[in-house]
């Protein structure tokens, strides 16, 4: 899984390109769905790996003893304790995705299409500039960021601070 860590998107572009003609995606958001979940989940995966097994089973096994099944022990035990590495793999899945530049560039082709940070450089031409779209645009596209990171500032102090106290 993590051999797909050592390629980066850019140097894969033609590859992409020509499995999403075959597969006739061109131009479709689930293009990109596909190519960033490719390129994100096998870290994801590798990440609440290692958190999820640093966990102790006896705690799931006391969860068992008091009556909880295997989905009742997973939602009021394992993951409110996991809460800050899926915290971390989702900043760095959202962060990753929301930065693709050039495989979305190459997989979309109309401008309706295109995702927000890949537009954002059309409002430089080369005869004219449009600063104030190109301004307006970019504050849109950090309020995501600033909106996750609001919700999820908790989580974050949360697994800063998990390993300081004994």
């Amino acid at each position: 899984m993590l051999v797909t860590q050592m390629f980066a998107p850019t140097a894969l572009v033609i590859g992409i390109y020509r499995e999403m003609v075959a597969l006739n995606l061109t131009d479709t958001l689930l293009a990109l769905i596909l190519v960033n979940a490719a390129f994100n989940l096998p870290f994801c995966i590798w990440i609440l790996h290692g958190y999820f097994s640093s966990i102790p089973r006896e705690l799931e096994e006391a969860a068992f003893l008091d009556g909880a099944g295997r989905i009742g022990a997973l939602a009021r035990v394992t993951l409110p304790i996991s809460m800050p590495g899926v915290v971390t793999a989702v900043v760095y899945t959202f962060i990753s995705a929301w930065n693709e530049y050039i495989v979305a560039l190459t997989v979309t082709a109309s401008p309706d299409r295109r995702p927000l940070t890949v537009a954002i450089p059309s409002f430089v031409t080369q005869y004219q500039e449009h600063w104030q779209y190109l301004f307006a645009t970019s504050l849109i596209a950090i309020v995501p960021v600033v909106i996750l990171f609001v919700f999820i500032e908790r989580y974050l102090i949360g697994g800063l601070t998990a390993g300081s106290v004994k």
